[in-house]
């Protein structure tokens, strides 16, 4: 760097610092991804005196205790599903999501909740008020257990307070407003949101206080900063779902203490966020009867079945290029899909427009659900309504076939549990299935045995 430079630039996506700014990040190969910024003061003049620190003496791993309950409930079973069963003790949390989705709602709420089984929770607010923080835990209910707030956004401040109070669990709201004095750049740039991150991080495992971090989100749905601050914390959680719209999806992408393949359902209301018990049957309400395009498919996040509902409707083109639509799937698999119908069962979809929707505005991705879009497009097509009281599931492969799933049995006992009578699965799957009375399976190897059931029924 030349002697006199005062700024140097940054990546947003991962941190990587030049003296120069490139179009390329050289790290994570992200375009137009350099930010320029104050670079850091270093003081000059005297040499530095360096302090000799006695190391740590290595630990054998034997040698070790280590208790397996160590984990804490946050007294919301869904919360404690996506964490892994609940709040490790030390651990660093980052929770995002779009603006007004509810992010501070559920932590204030997770506060009260553990206020009032006497834990020490400290709330840092860097956006709101006193008053303001005040107002809304009146609308959610008054915490009768020790519950702190402090509005602060210096990091040197927020240390001393942990450091006197000594709080079980700190939530920091948001991340992005706070700073660190020595360093010269605004607050939400990349070197404070990595700095404030790495300062949270020394608290957590340096007192063994759990620090949950809120954090905004781009327009591209990704929390804002370097992505060296999601590689940074432990955990890192996803509020999904229309603001617009009672239910709200919360979902781990990142966890060192547990899977990241569950989720938490919950839905809002005038005194905060509820849980939802049943995703399925919420998922299903409002579900037409006697209408073609629309069948029942069943997938698993983690170990939860949830049902679904999947709506199609094919029509006729009066456009060269056919429009195809997708809302809650992958739009390349919706085509693809369409391909195979058109290639191994004759159904001439290169003239109509499709339109496929999940129903609830959840999204699913697993290849699970594919046999339940195959059947709502036939379904569609052919102006032929599916019995409500069926469900399929199954992975459809480029050939026809109708590929095993992963846990058919849950799947078959959550649609019995809702009172489902006849379930379209894998034949494969049916091998070391138990006869259930009041359901009736029918197993299938390709997608012509499955369109058949469906003409036949």
């Amino acid at each position: 760097m030349a002697k006199g430079k005062t700024t140097v630039f940054f990546c947003q996506n991962c941190g990587f610092e030049s003296a120069k700014w490139m179009g390329q990040c050289p790290s994570c190969k992200e375009w137009n991804s350099f930010v320029e910024e104050p670079a850091a003061k270093t003081s000059g003049g005297a040499k530095a005196t360096v302090r000799r620190i006695e190391a740590p003496a290595p630990v054998k791993l034997s040698g070790i205790a280590a208790e397996s309950n160590l984990r804490v409930s946050t007294q919301m079973k869904e919360l404690d599903r996506v964490l892994g069963g609940g709040i490790v003790p030390g651990s660093l949390v980052l929770v995002g999501g779009d603006p007004g989705i509810g992010k501070s709602t559920l932590l204030l709420q997770v506060c009260k909740k553990l206020a009032d089984t006497g834990k020490k929770i400290l709330y840092i607010s860097g956006e709101e008020s006193l008053q303001q923080i005040k107002l809304r835990a009146k609308r959610l209910g008054e915490a009768g257990g020790d519950m702190l707030l402090l509005c602060e956004t210096d990091l040197d401040n927020i240390r001393e307070t942990i450091s006197s109070v000594k709080p079980d669990m700190v939530v920091v709201d948001s991340i992005q407003t706070m700073y660190n004095q020595e360093l010269s750049a605004a607050p939400g740039s990349v070197s404070q949101v990595r700095e404030a991150t790495a300062v949270l991080m020394q608290i957590a495992k340096g007192s063994g206080i759990t620090i949950f971090i809120v954090g905004h989100v781009t327009k591209e749905g990704v929390v804002a900063g370097p992505r060296v601050l999601e590689h940074m914390v432990d955990t890192v959680l996803y509020f999904e779902g229309d603001r617009h719209a009672s239910y709200r999806i919360l979902r781990a992408v990142k966890n060192r203490f547990g899977s990241t393949n569950e989720i938490g359902v919950f839905e809002m209301h005038e005194s905060g966020l509820e849980e939802v018990a049943n995703p399925s049957e919420y998922m299903l309400s409002g579900k037409p009867e006697g209408a073609s395009g629309s069948i029942v498919a069943c997938s698993m996040e983690g170990t939860r079945p949830i049902l679904i509902e999947i709506q199609a409707l094919v029509c006729k083109s009066n456009l060269a290029m056919p429009r195809r639509t997708a809302a809650g799937t992958d739009y390349n698999r919706v085509n693809l899909l369409m391909a195979v119908l058109e290639k191994r069962l004759g159904l001439h979809l290169s003239a109509y427009d499709a339109y496929v929707n999940i129903a609830g505005g959840i999204r699913m991705n697993e290849p699970a659900i594919d046999l339940g879009i195959v059947l709502a497009l036939v379904s569609s097509y052919r102006d032929i309504a599916v019995d409500e009281k069926t469900i399929a599931f199954g992975e459809v492969g480029l050939s026809g076939e109708v590929r095993a799933v992963s846990m058919a049995a849950q799947r078959v006992a959550e649609a019995k549990k809702l009172g489902f009578e006849t379930v379209i699965l894998p034949k494969v799957s049916l091998k070391g299935m138990k006869e259930q009375p009041g359901i009736r399976f029918i197993g299938v190897n390709t997608l012509r045995d499955a369109v058949a059931f469906l003409m036949n029924s």
